[in-house]
């Protein structure tokens, strides 16, 4: 059977199979990062389902990258680091080859209704209706890159740009996935799209994922307001402010190490 349209498929319980289209950008060999950040999310929410349900919403999500995830089957589980009514974290741990690969922590809090002291959201991004598709194929190699639909706000400056992304790639094969996690699962995107060296010259993958959210988001496109900074010892930022149709919706941080592709 095909699963070319996902990127990931269910063998157990916690066990998933990557598809060839999570080949990532550094490395074709290797899985991009993204629709992993997704996966955790899902089986976050799959976790807090099986036990009832409750009335906690996602505000922080932490992924460290601890190591290659190669294209082959992994382990993904989740537990309770501090329960709470009102506040709890949740870890997911992903094993590959016998080694923890990818640590997350999630923070969960309490849903009350603030909509009368909302504020302070930057302003919406122009909707992707009528953009023109920006191929990322141009700059960067792999299957998930392929994967997306992306579609460029305006010029891209070296560090800077505004895009929206969407895929019609499923998250796991034949399972309903929330918006939140299928969105998640496209945040990662943000370190290739505003690029501010050839990756060809300049190696500079991210060895985390930080999200904050202060609304959770919904619809297909996710639009990310990207700026990559590098500073002069190695070290380097890639910040987003993360958007959806009804504007923004949280931040996202990534840090970098950078250094010269060597030949």
């Amino acid at each position: 059977m095909s699963h070319e349209g996902s990127y990931f498929v269910r063998e157990d319980e916690h066990r998933f199979r990557p598809t060839p289209l999570t080949g990532g950008a550094w490395s074709t060999a290797e899985q991009h990062i993204s629709p992993m950040n997704g996966l955790i999310v899902h089986a976050v929410e799959r976790f807090v389902a099986e036990r009832g349900g409750d009335a906690l919403a996602i505000g922080r999500i932490s992924v460290d990258i601890l190591g290659v995830l190669d294209l082959e089957p992994f382990d993904l589980t989740v537990e309770v680091v501090r329960p709470g009514r009102t506040i709890e974290l949740l870890e997911a741990t992903v094993v590959s080859g016998g080694r923890p690969a990818v640590r997350a922590r999630v923070w969960r809090t309490t849903v009350q209704d603030t909509a009368a002291v909302a504020g302070g959201a930057a302003e919406p991004l122009p909707g992707p209706e009528g953009l023109k598709v920006w191929p990322m194929t141009g700059v960067w190699p792999g299957a998930y890159v392929a994967s997306l639909d992306v579609r460029q706000i305006g010029a891209a400056e070296p560090g800077r740009a505004r895009a929206w992304g969407s895929t019609a790639a499923t998250l796991v094969d034949g399972e309903h996935v929330s918006d939140l996690a299928r969105l998640i699962g496209l945040v990662d995107t943000a370190n290739g799209l505003a690029v501010r060296r050839p990756p060809e010259e300049w190696l500079f993958p991210n060895v985390d994922l930080t999200i904050h959210l202060f609304r959770t988001p919904s619809g297909p496109w996710l639009g990310l307001d990207t700026t990559v900074v590098f500073g002069p010892g190695g070290l380097g930022v890639t910040a987003t402010a993360l958007h959806d149709a009804e504007g923004h919706f949280g931040h996202a941080h990534q840090a970098l190490t950078i250094r010269p592709r060597r030949a």
